[in-house]
């Protein structure tokens, strides 16, 4: 049975939008080094319809020449959670259909290693309140942007994690990762 392992570059006011504000801050090995630690036991993708379909023509192209993360992208299995999307042309990619709890229990009890998932806001948030979500790593950049998408919106119902680990990056990042809390 896989680990669900989600991704997600952050503001520190919690904004998850189209990271674009993140090219300020560079891309340097230690930060690759940081994600490449917890995708390297991931041998599956899942990802939510939007994030898909932006991901999809970014990366299909790239070679790990360009970027040493094209390989994963491009040969791991891809899962895509989606009412609308029939068919997913990415290389090793699947349509698993709506959002339904019990097949996303299914699946991840199917895959023989873990299931990184990235971005995704809206399978996140699902996930998160169905308790599938075993490691949440979150990448916050130290800049505060007031406004914009966030993991956990305003209302959104309360959710209790631990902390599983924290890292500070050499470009001002601050990976930290957390795990469901433990009920008492």
């Amino acid at each position: 049975m896989g680990m669900i392992k989600v991704h997600e570059f952050t503001t520190v006011d919690g904004i998850i939008g189209a990271p674009m504000w993140t090219m300020d801050y560079g891309f340097t090995p230690a930060l690759g080094e940081a994600i490449g630690g917890f995708m390297a036991s991931c041998t599956a993708i899942l990802l939510g319809r939007t994030t898909y379909e932006e991901f999809a023509p970014a990366w299909s192209t790239r070679t790990a020449e360009d970027d040493p993360g094209a390989p994963f992208f491009n040969d791991t299995p891809k899962y895509v959670v989606s009412s609308t999307l029939k068919q997913a042309d990415w290389n090793n990619s699947t349509v698993l259909g709506a959002y339904d709890a019990e097949a996303i229990r299914r699946f991840k009890e199917s895959i023989d290693g873990d299931i990184y998932v990235s971005g995704s806001a809206t399978l996140v948030r699902a996930l998160l309140a169905d308790g599938l979500v075993d490691e949440l790593h979150l990448l916050v950049y130290p800049i505060a942007l007031g406004t914009g998408p966030r993991l956990f919106p305003e209302g959104a119902p309360q959710t209790k994690l631990e902390l599983a680990g924290s890292q500070a990056i050499d470009n001002g990042v601050l990976h930290v990762t957390y795990t469901p809390a433990t009920t008492d």
